[in-house]
């Protein structure tokens, strides 16, 4: 038996599996060693443009009182804001010491289509510093049209309605984590402003089903990628001051900090994640184990997970996802269930063929069942198998797939950390059960979920 461990949310669960298991992981890139002292060194010598001081005394020159916005991510992802990695202070540090007044810098929750976050949320993601100075905390709200700037449209047709008081703001700040991310290619730089800062209807051609159709539209790849090109063009629109980026390593260690201007810094931080997400794998496999990692909070955010399974599985094959939804609503919004259920009781093809009608009234939120479908056009729905300690019948009555714990026989329990070794290891073995008489079975474990990616 091989011993190896399951991110579970915030935490990790030890496993023993069979030693016939490829355990295909990402290599392990090096945290930096003192992060605080390269987070101000790169803000003093960045990538591509000036260091924040300059740009900060630039604008100063121009405007005697200028406020500023400093655009963070929400909790479904693991950027440092607080603690000796945090980037967020050391902004507000930089904008208070050169005379920025703490009642006109804001932090603004970049929540694109998620809700905004609460009290609580955010006074445990952020640096208490940062409240305590009496710097502001804002929700991006892409329902409220009112709270909306409209900035014309992109040579695709997307309407570009950004954030308000992100425009109207002198100084204006990104900040973010570049990992894989299975539509643009790579998350933060541009992210952060589109679908970051975006209005609801701004997605309708950026998050529309030709578009999320798109073979490019995937992991690791910028270049002809759509989806990159439509944000990279919505976020020059509105314009941007300065980025700050970070890259992580498993245990959410800082391994890189890049900043500087949009473009250059965004591209530097993409070409370090390269580096070591790629994972190599040799032919595909009959079943799969993997895991919706720290961005699962939802079913809706475990479909990353998902398209990378969809990388290696064979067709027919079966899927094993575990997942920590600890998100209000452990599926996703309305809008998502909505479509969602047409993929439960109709299938892939049909919700495509759907999605891509000319009659289809686009759905906020569809994007992410259309890219479900990349897994299930390859295996059948009733060949993926989840788990959820959230979930109870209601729930997995609505999602596509199979309950874990009826393939497995075991009953599920209120304690993860015991029940998840039991899980996996009972529905490999059911699992390799169909097998039987036809050799054995290729097995593979995603170790990284939807952060490692098979090439």
């Amino acid at each position: 038996m091989q011993k190896t461990d399951l991110p579970f949310g915030s935490r990790h669960i030890a496993l023993e599996l069979p030693d016939e298991v490829d355990i295909l992981s990402m290599g392990s890139p090096v945290a930096l060693d003192n992060p605080a002292q390269k987070i101000q060194e790169a803000l003093d010598s960045s990538i591509g443009g000036p260091g924040i001081d300059e740009i900060i005394r630039k604008k100063k020159e121009k405007i005697d009182d200028p406020t500023a916005v400093i655009v963070i991510s929400d909790n479904t992802r693991p950027v440092p804001y607080t603690g000796d990695q945090g980037i967020l202070w050391p902004l507000v540090d930089r904008l208070l010491k050169q005379g920025v007044m703490a009642g006109k810098i804001t932090v603004l929750v970049a929540t694109g289509m998620h809700r905004g976050l609460t009290e609580a949320e955010i006074s445990k993601m952020i640096d208490p510093r940062v409240l305590d100075a009496g710097v502001q905390v804002k929700n991006h709200n892409c329902k409220n049209d009112k709270g909306l700037s409209y900035l014309g449209t992109t040579a695709r047709g997307s309407e570009i309605y950004i954030n308000r008081f992100y425009m109207e703001s002198d100084i204006r700040i990104l900040t973010g984590l570049v990992e894989s991310h299975f539509m643009a290619g790579a998350s933060g730089g541009r992210k952060s402003i589109c679908p970051g800062l975006i209005g609801e209807e701004s997605t309708f051609v950026f998050h529309g089903a030709p578009m999320m159709a798109h073979p490019n539209t995937t992991d690791l790849l910028l270049e002809g990628n759509p989806c990159h090109e439509e944000s990279f063009e919505v976020a020059s629109t509105a314009g941007t001051d300065y980025i700050v980026n970070v890259t992580l390593d498993h245990q959410f260690k800082v391994t890189g900090v890049f900043a500087g201007e949009l473009k250059a810094a965004h591209e530097a931080a993409v070409e370090h994640l390269k580096s070591y997400t790629a994972v190599p794998y040799e032919g595909q496999y009959d079943i799969v184990l993997s895991h919706g990692g720290f961005v699962g909070i939802n079913h809706y955010q475990v479909a990353k997970a998902g398209t990378v399974a969809a990388r290696i599985i064979k067709p027919g094959g079966h899927v094993i996802m575990l997942a920590n939804n600890t998100d209000t609503d452990p599926i996703g919004s309305l809008a998502y269930k909505t479509v969602l259920q047409i993929l439960t009781l109709s299938g892939p093809e049909a919700v495509e063929k759907i999605l891509l009608s000319p009659d289809w009234t686009f759905i906020p939120e569809q994007w992410q069942v259309q890219m479900w479908t990349r897994l299930f056009k390859k295996i059948p729905i009733d060949h993926f198998y989840y788990y959820s300690p959230q979930f109870g019948d209601a729930e997995y009555e609505l999602t596509a797939g199979s309950r874990l714990s009826e393939l497995t026989g075991i009953p599920e329990s209120a304690d993860p950390e015991a029940l998840v070794p039991k899980l996996v290891a009972a529905g490999i073995d059911k699992l390799k059960e169909l097998y039987t008489g036809s050799g054995e079975p290729r097995i593979a474990y995603l170790k990284d979920g939807p952060y490692g990616i098979p090439l």
